[in-house]
């Protein structure tokens, strides 16, 4: 078989093969910018930004496709939600785990006062309610200023009023005491190595306590949806609810100590102005911003909402909250932008690069394949395309080369 023959029966194969398989679709082709969550700068002189990892594709896209993204994500055909001043959020259906929207879920942040949850995450069943405990002098080695409950150096205190105080009044005193406690033998350190190794396990990827208390500290963040992955867990916990929907609580005299009982509410105004609130927590530093977890119940659904660097011009954190509840509970039951994926569903480590998105659990298919895959498509047709347009040519070159040294051939002979 001759080469030009050869040749052109490839082009024809490669366009054929083109003309059967389908084409990647232009998705991004025309696509509107995707609207961009607010970014507020802290007062001058404002603290200085915490330096975190470079974005990694995959846990981005931890959940669903569509959650990587820096903007704003809805469902389709849901109306606006409202306009909060949070830099990040989202919202998702606290039964099904199912994503309602968001806006920058995966999008580092710093945590404040809300980083307690993943210390209630990771000891709630660690320790004995019942137990009664020491406070130490470590225990209420805190910023000066900061949110405390009250507890005195050598008071003896019952496990849950210790947890009544973290999530009642944010108590940081009461934060160091847990984290020692739940710790082991090495103590806070043992606290804090077990909240991290705990987020791992949630596949809260973008979060890393460096103080129990949500206390900035260097090398600390979290996200929108790490937070509801947290919440989730929390929330799971009987006695958690119990505790963040507990509007006041006592906190015990301690004679040996001179000092009186007292009692302390909850500084959660959801519980109190939201019809169905569950509780949560609020958090604030003048780095972090408002931050702030909340949930609700309302027809039989349960739904929570994560807010982080909200300024609080308008609005409070937890009413930004309530208003981003109120949007959730209007969408239908079946929205959904992507999941919440379940404890221990993703690897024990951080997935590694080359795990493509839609393979992790929770992620998404078909619509909900990433713009990266899109991309990479339309690449790869147009190669393919290019590379058939190119051997069309070849063949036809070869075609006129062949004829070519033909007619020289024959021109000689007749001369000769």
């Amino acid at each position: 078989m001759s080469l030009n023959v050869r040749v052109n029966r490839l082009a024809v194969a490669v366009i054929a093969a083109l003309m059967t398989s389908p084409l990647a679709p232009a998705t991004g082709a025309g696509a509107a910018a995707p609207v961009p969550c607010p970014r507020s700068a802290p007062p001058a002189p404002g603290p200085s930004q915490p330096v975190t990892p470079s974005p990694d594709p995959v846990q981005r896209a931890v959940g669903g496709a569509r959650l990587a993204t820096a903007g704003l994500v809805v469902p389709p055909g849901a109306p606006a939600p409202p306009r909060v001043a949070a830099t990040s959020w989202l919202v998702a259906d606290l039964e099904t785990g199912e994503v309602l929207g968001g806006c920058g879920p995966h999008e580092y942040a710093t945590p404040a006062s809300v980083q307690k949850l993943l210390l209630a995450a990771t000891m709630l069943p660690r320790l004995d309610p019942a137990e009664v405990v020491t406070i130490t002098a470590g225990d209420l080695d805190i910023e000066p200023g900061s949110s405390a409950v009250g507890l005195v150096e050598g008071g003896r205190y019952r496990v849950e009023t210790l947890w009544l105080g973290l999530l009642l009044r944010s108590g940081n005193e009461v934060a160091n005491a847990l984290a020692r406690l739940g710790g082991g033998a090495d103590g806070m350190t043992g606290g804090l190595r077990a909240m991290n190794e705990q987020a791992r396990w949630l596949g809260a990827y973008q979060t890393h306590a460096a103080t129990p208390s949500g206390l900035d500290g260097p090398g600390q963040f979290t996200s929108a949806y790490d937070l509801a992955l947290i919440a989730r867990v929390c929330f799971d916990d009987a006695r958690f609810r119990r505790y963040v929907a507990t509007r006041e609580a006592a906190i015990p005299a301690q004679p040996g100590q001179h000092a009186k009982g007292f009692t302390i509410d909850n500084d959660n105004q959801l519980l109190y102005h939201y019809p169905g609130a569950l509780g949560g927590k609020t958090g604030y530093t003048d780095l972090a911003r408002h931050t702030y977890v909340g949930a609700a119940e309302r027809g039989g659904r349960r739904l929570v909402v994560t807010l982080l660097g909200a300024d609080a011009v308008d609005q409070r954190g937890w009413e930004q909250g309530a208003a981003l509840l109120d949007w959730g509970f209007a969408l239908p039951r079946d929205a959904s932008v992507g999941a919440l994926v379940r404890p221990g569903a993703t690897s024990a480590s951080a997935p590694p690069a080359s795990v493509p998105p839609q393979a992790l659990p929770g992620g998404a298919a078909g619509a909900e394949d990433s713009g990266r895959r899109a991309l990479a498509g339309q690449l790869r047709s147009a190669s393919l395309v290019a590379l058939a347009i190119g051997l069309t040519l070849l063949a036809g070159a070869l075609v006129v080369r062949r004829r070519r040294l033909r007619a020289a051939t024959g021109t000689r002979a007749h001369h000769d």
